[in-house]
């Protein structure tokens, strides 16, 4: 049954970055990207979407306070923020906790993500351009922190094409080796990490069919080129990252992260 007017709708995706588009074109009388029919209904989500969507939200969204990004600027590190426009959001909004508005001293970068209709047609993506926009910062000496994100270990992993995988690592292979280099010729460290997996299973053991999902397998953070002697505690989680780097750099973790720093000094 179509939606008519004097409908109510509630949408119950709780994911920004997924629900924005198509809730413009239901609500946006002066949407142009393709033709639509006006409507007067009622529309609830279930979380916020955007900060200026007018209609009203069951959950507000709950104001995180000194967040990571937060800290570094607190402390007067200019950040670089890169990726191509399937992870963009996740170096700028959601790494900002939900927020839209950068932090003093942030300065964003978006590489257009290639326009095919499967990224195993171009596993590469947009990593290379990502990387010399990386390199060149690296060189110009203009921040204190570079955050970045390569797209093409899930984007090209969603795929099920196992080949395609494999040229996606080989790229994000060469893009790092390139980007490890700049970064022992400025003295820089390199602390790199996942939020989830995904490429490292392209089979499905179980049904015999390609594996195209998330896994729940433990992520790596590998540490490139730190200054002292150190090495990282065995196990950990995710809210442990930000408190490593902060331990690393020497600032004060704030109270508000729950996570503890791996990081094991080796010196006598």
């Amino acid at each position: 049954c179509p939606i008519q007017n004097g409908d109510a709708l509630l949408s119950m995706n709780f994911r920004a970055d997924r629900m924005r588009q198509i809730v413009t074109a239901i609500n946006d009388s002066k949407y142009s990207h393709f033709k639509t029919k006006p409507l007067d209904i009622l529309f609830t989500s279930i979380t916020k979407y955007k900060e200026n969507f007018p209609f009203p939200v069951l959950f507000e969204p709950e104001k995180i306070n000194n967040i990571f990004p937060e800290i570094l600027a607190q402390n007067n590190y200019r950040q670089f923020r890169i990726a191509e426009t399937e992870k963009y959001a996740h170096v700028t909004y959601f790494f900002n906790g939900g927020s839209e508005q950068p932090f003093p001293g942030e300065t964003r970068k978006l590489i257009p993500s290639p326009k095919v209709a499967t990224y195993d047609l171009q596993p590469e993506m947009s990593a290379h351009e990502v990387t010399d926009e990386v390199l060149f910062a690296i060189e110009g000496d203009q921040y204190e922190a570079i955050i970045m994100n390569f797209a093409n270990p899930d984007m090209v992993g969603h795929t099920g094409n196992i080949t395609a995988a494999i040229s996606a690592i080989e790229t994000i292979d060469a893009c790092l080796e390139k980007i490890q280099h700049a970064t022992k010729e400025k003295n820089a460290a390199i602390f790199l990490t996942a939020d989830h997996g995904n490429l490292e299973l392209m089979h499905d053991p179980h049904n015999g069919m390609a594996h195209t999902a998330h896994t729940t397998l433990p992520v790596p953070l590998i540490l490139v080129g730190v200054n002292g002697n150190y090495s990282l505690a065995e196990r950990g989680k995710l809210a442990d990252i930000a408190p490593t780097i902060l331990d690393y750099l020497k600032i004060e973790q704030p109270q508000e992260m729950t996570g503890n720093s791996l990081l094991i000094s080796t010196n006598d």
